[in-house]
């Protein structure tokens, strides 16, 4: 009977784990455009198992790029730093 409590105990434990964490947000990049849009695609190719290609909504209007991520795998300041490597400069909301 122990044996079965502890591996009860044991999947319990793991099933509260947090295996990922998606969220989305909006990254303002001032100088967008259909030119330099595939800078950006290929500056986040490095984070695909963290990023969902397929939630990216592009405003040319607003200048800004709205995309989900997974927030335990990448972090928002990584996904600027690798647009910023390609050159193409982004700005970022400070905190509130």
């Amino acid at each position: 009977m122990k044996k079965y409590l502890s591996v009860a105990a044991v999947m319990l434990a793991l099933a509260g784990c947090r295996r990922e964490d998606v969220r989305e947000f909006t990254v303002s990049i001032p100088g967008l455009s259909e030119t330099n849009q595939a800078l950006v695609v290929s500056a986040l190719d490095k984070y695909e198992d963290a990023i969902d290609r397929d939630s990216f909504k592009w405003d040319f209007e607003k200048k800004t790029l709205t995309l989900r991520y997974d927030s335990m795998k990448v972090a928002k300041t990584n996904i600027r730093m690798a647009i910023e490597k390609k050159g193409v400069k982004v700005e970022f909301p400070e905190p509130k």
